[in-house]
């Protein structure tokens, strides 16, 4: 049964809400005589000049609040959680899932699969469609909600539905054309894997998305990540170089296609594909933008064209004083560490003081198969750097740890590290001018402004 209303937790001081006499507490019933199910409800009837607030006091009393606010005005509330309501889990058995492959042990919250589309707007995460109503795409074209990022993987019906393991997982992809006809901007994903959803099937799927061009603004493709701990469910095989370069040729010839009908690159490949074959990553206009950064499609571009500009920025007076050896050393996943000492070198080539050790971590704790930087633990980069030199500091990057604590996957912190390792750490963000800084110190605080930004999501 539905609940009624939503607990208000906090009160801004000196808010709206504060001279209206809320208080934590209080619980917030309508808006203008709306119920509200979630944040969204709450946003959007809240951009109204004049609204009416149905509030119950712990007392039972009820009280009705007429306010005159400007449009952008917010009430000074906060509530129970940031979506008002509670999180929809995944109802698929997705033949690649990879909280399904995780190892027992590990804090409640990662083995929470979400499926929920709200979360694509607010966090930009992707989601099968399987897990909505009618209802649900009706208040996001109600309310102009955009972009929803969906997990594809394949337009084949019958086959979607294997691979989600849900046999109404090929029906749900009929949202797509009630999406694209309502004009919502879409992000497409695909999860590619061995001998399922790759080759000629991924040209089908790729040419199907096309349809829905222009509202469906890109469709990113990464392998499928396999860790060791896959005893119990669907066989599925690494892809070889061979499957890797094969998928590499397929996405250029769609690019080539849609760049010429639709003057959009519109389907890409993940860093992973060029990291890993040794071919050279595309030409920054070959990303459209970089509209799928968080997904992992142009980041090692965009992070080579910032550390270029940034270099190209610093003055000879900046680089003079840096004349006494320093030694710095970077920790990162084996996929990204030869990308990582090529741009170390590059800064070297500027400062000529400067020694960069690059040290790439094997995961163990996942399986060596697992390479990427953000999924080594605390434990596997304290394993893999002991007994290394490290020098005066080292650096580590900011996807390795929880978002908003300096806490590794497998809940080691970074205080552990560094009394460990007995070595300063440095959490490096994702911009080329956070690299360069934090390896020299040159240039001025705050530097250029990045053009990577975290996920905001949209209301347009």
């Amino acid at each position: 049964m539905k609940k009624e209303g939503h607990v208000i937790t906090h009160v801004v001081p000196g808010s709206m809400a504060e001279e209206l006499e809320l208080l934590p507490g209080d619980l917030l019933l309508e808006i203008n005589g709306n119920r509200i199910e979630d944040i969204f409800d709450y946003q959007y009837y809240m951009e109204d000049t004049y609204v009416e607030l149905l509030v119950r006091k712990p007392d039972g009393e009820e009280w009705l609040l007429e306010v005159e606010k400007d449009e952008d005005e917010d009430l000074g509330v906060s509530f129970e959680n940031g979506l008002m309501d509670e999180y929809r889990s995944c109802r698929n058995k997705c033949m690649f899932c990879f909280i399904d492959q995780m190892p027992p042990g590990m804090r409640e919250t990662l083995y929470f699969k979400d499926d929920d589309s709200r979360l694509s707007f607010l966090q930009g995460n992707y989601i099968t469609l399987t897990n909505m109503r009618d209802h649900d795409i009706d208040r996001i074209i109600a309310y102009h909600l955009a972009p929803i990022n969906v997990s594809v993987h394949t337009m084949n019906q019958e086959l979607r539905c294997r691979m989600l393991h849900n046999r109404f997982a090929g029906e749900a992809l009929k949202k797509l054309e009630k999406l694209y006809e309502a004009g919502v901007e879409m992000n497409g994903q695909i999860v590619l894997c061995k001998g399922v959803n790759d080759r000629g099937e991924l040209d089908a799927t790729i040419q199907a998305l096309g349809k829905f061009l222009p509202h469906m603004r890109s469709v990113s493709v990464v392998p499928v990540g396999l860790t060791k701990y896959r005893e119990g469910l669907y066989p599925l095989e690494p892809l070889s170089l061979e499957d890797m370069e094969d998928t590499i040729s397929r996405i250029e010839r769609w690019q080539k296609v849609f760049y010429e009908k639709y003057g959009c690159h519109f389907v890409h490949a993940s860093d992973e594909f060029y990291l890993m074959t040794g071919k050279g990553l595309p030409e920054e206009e070959r990303y459209d933008g970089y509209l799928q950064l968080e997904n992992g499609v142009g980041m090692m571009r965009l992070l080579e064209e910032e550390v270029r500009e940034t270099l190209s920025e610093i003055s000879g007076e900046e680089t003079g004083w840096f004349s006494e050896a320093r030694t710095i050393s970077i920790a990162t996943g084996q996929l990204a560490a030869p990308f990582i000492r090529e741009l170390a070198h590059q800064v070297c080539g500027h400062f000529p003081g400067l020694s960069v050790l690059v040290y790439a971590i094997p995961n163990r704790f996942f399986g060596e198969r697992i390479t990427v930087s953000g999924l080594i633990t605390g434990q596997d980069l304290m394993a893999g750097l002991s007994g290394k030199e490290l020098g005066e500091k080292l650096l580590l990057p900011v996807n390795m740890f929880k978002s908003g604590e300096e806490v590794f996957l497998d809940d080691i912190s970074l205080e552990t590290v560094k009394s460990v390792l007995q070595i300063d750490v440095s959490v490096v963000q994702s911009s080329g001018w956070e690299f360069v800084n934090a390896l020299t110190g040159a240039g001025k605080a705050g530097g250029p402004e990045s053009r990577y930004r975290p996920y905001e999501g949209v209301n347009q």
